[in-house]
């Protein structure tokens, strides 16, 4: 397996495809101790769709090459800096 870097990125899903990708003992020189929280967690909201609505949503999102929550997420980013 060719070694990479670990990534720096605040991404929670690009760090959990690295590690699926990469054994944590091979990057044991580059681990350092933390006492503080490294990620916060956000505020999250439920909402109800209708299974077409969710259907279509995740086939938009994976053609997107994304989650559907990051989609939707960017959706009402996007609408909140219209305002």
């Amino acid at each position: 397996m060719n070694r990479k870097n670990i990534p720096k990125t605040d991404s929670i899903q690009e760090l959990v495809h690295f590690w699926d990708m990469h054994d944590l003992t091979d990057f044991e020189d580059e681990l350092e101790e933390v006492d503080e929280p490294v990620f916060e967690l956000s505020a999250r909201l439920l909402v109800a769709l209708a299974p077409g609505e969710l259907e279509t949503i995740n086939a938009l999102a994976q053609s997107r090459g994304m989650s559907p929550e990051n989609l939707i997420r960017e959706w009402v980013v996007e609408r909140i800096e219209t305002r």
